[in-house]
C-alpha cells in the first residue's frame, strides 16, 4: 500500500517558496548550456566537504571513448565493498563536481569504494549512450574493483534520479549479459519510466522543485525518438522480467512527480521475488539527497536509507537477504 503523504517539511517548504519565486527562470525556458550554467550556480557544493581518506581521478574504457570516474576510499588500506555510482540530473545536467558531496557521504556511511561516473550527456549523446557507458562503466568498474581497492564479490550499483535509471538498467544487463553478479541496487528517486499520466506525475506537477514539464524537457533531450522510449534501456520498468536482480533499496520523496514510477518499480521487483526495502520520505520532494544543508529533515532521512543500504552492499552476492 503507498505510504501516507505528511506536509512538506517545514524548512523545504522556505526554500520552495524562494525557488518558486516567479523571478526564478524556469529550466524549461533554457538550453541545456543554460541549464548546466543555472544549476552549478544555484546548487553549489558546502563549503566543507566530508572528509574521505582517498579521493583520485581516473579514465576508464568506455563504448565511445575514456569514462572520466572518480573514486572515493574511506580506507586505502584496506579492500571495502564497491560501489558504482550515476549522478543525477536528468541525463542532461551533473559531473563528478556536482556529484562530490554525495558521493563523499556514500563512502563515510556505506563504508566502501564509491566510483562516481562521469557519463555522456544528452542532448550531445542522446539515448542510449547514457545507458551504454552505464553498463559499461559497471562492467570495467567490477571486473578491476581489486585493483581500485574494492572487493570483486560485493559490487553493487546505485545512483539519484536519472542516475537510479543508469543504475537499474546496468542492474539488468548484468544480468542478461554475462556482467558482473552483482550484490545490490541502491535506486534513490529513480526515473524507472516514460509516462507522465501517473499519479503523482499529476498531483506533484508543479511547485515541488522537479516539474512534469520538466521532466517532459529532460525526456525530449534524452531520447527524443518517442518510439524508443518503450525500450527497457530508457524504461526500465518495461523490461519483461524482474526476476534474478539484485536486491534493491528504493528510497522515494511523497512530494515528488517520480514517486509513483518509483514505487512501481519497487513493486515489480518484490513481485519477481527480489528482495527490496522501499523507503518512502512521506514530508520530502525530489533531490533531498543534495538538500542536507536546507535542515535537518533532510540530512535525517539521507542517514537512515544509507544505514539500511550498507548491510546490503557489504552482504555477499549469493543469498543475500534485506
Amino acid at each position: 500500500m503507498p505510504n501516507p503523504v505528511h506536509p512538506i517539511d517545514a524548512d523545504v517548504e522556505r526554500l520552495l517558496t524562494i525557488v518558486n519565486d516567479v523571478a526564478q527562470p524556469s529550466i524549461v525556458s533554457m538550453t541545456p548550456a543554460e541549464a548546466r550554467t543555472w544549476a552549478k550556480s544555484t546548487f553549489a557544493p558546502p563549503d566543507r566537504p566530508i572528509e574521505v581518506a582517498s579521493v583520485t581521478d581516473r579514465d576508464i574504457p568506455g563504448p565511445a571513448g575514456p569514462l572520466a570516474v572518480r573514486i572515493y576510499h574511506p580506507a586505502p588500506a584496506e579492500h571495502r565493498p564497491l560501489l558504482v555510482f550515476f549522478h543525477g540530473g536528468g541525463w542532461v545536467l551533473g559531473d563528478l563536481d556536482g556529484a562530490d558531496p554525495t558521493a563523499r557521504r556514500l563512502a563515510v556511511e556505506l563504508d566502501a569504494v564509491v566510483a562516481s561516473v562521469d557519463y555522456r550527456l544528452a542532448p550531445e549523446h542522446p539515448y542510449p549512450a547514457g545507458p551504454e557507458d552505464a553498463i559499461a562503466a559497471t562492467r570495467w568498474l567490477a571486473g578491476h574493483a581489486a585493483e581500485i581497492g574494492g572487493d570483486p564479490e560485493r559490487v553493487g550499483v546505485g545512483g539519484d534520479s536519472a542516475g537510479g535509471h543508469l543504475a537499474a538498467v546496468a542492474a539488468i544487463a548484468s544480468r542478461d549479459e554475462g556482467g558482473p553478479r552483482l550484490n545490490c541496487q541502491y535506486l534513490i528517486y529513480p526515473v524507472t519510466d516514460s509516462d507522465f499520466t501517473r499519479e503523482s506525475m499529476v498531483e506533484n506537477a508543479e511547485g515541488r522543485l522537479l516539474e512534469t514539464e520538466a521532466m517532459a524537457w529532460f525526456w525530449d533531450h534524452f531520447c527524443p525518438d518517442h518510439a524508443r522510449r518503450d525500450e527497457w534501456r530508457a524504461s526500465p520498468i518495461r523490461n519483461t522480467d524482474m526476476a534474478g536482480l539484485p536486491p534493491a533499496i528504493v528510497a522515494l520523496a511523497a512530494h515528488d512527480p517520480l514517486y509513483s514510477e518509483g514505487l512501481a518499480y519497487a513493486r515489480r521487483l518484490e513481485d519477481a521475488g527480489v528482495p527490496s526495502i522501499v523507503k518512502v520520505a512521506t514530508d520530502l520532494i525530489h533531490g533531498y539527497f543534495s538538500l542536507e544543508v536546507v535542515g535537518e529533515r533532510c540530512l535525517e532521512e539521507i542517514q537512515l536509507v544509507n544505514r539500511l543500504a550498507r548491510p546490503l552492499l557489504h552482504a555477499s552476492a549469493t543469498g543475500v537477504k534485506p
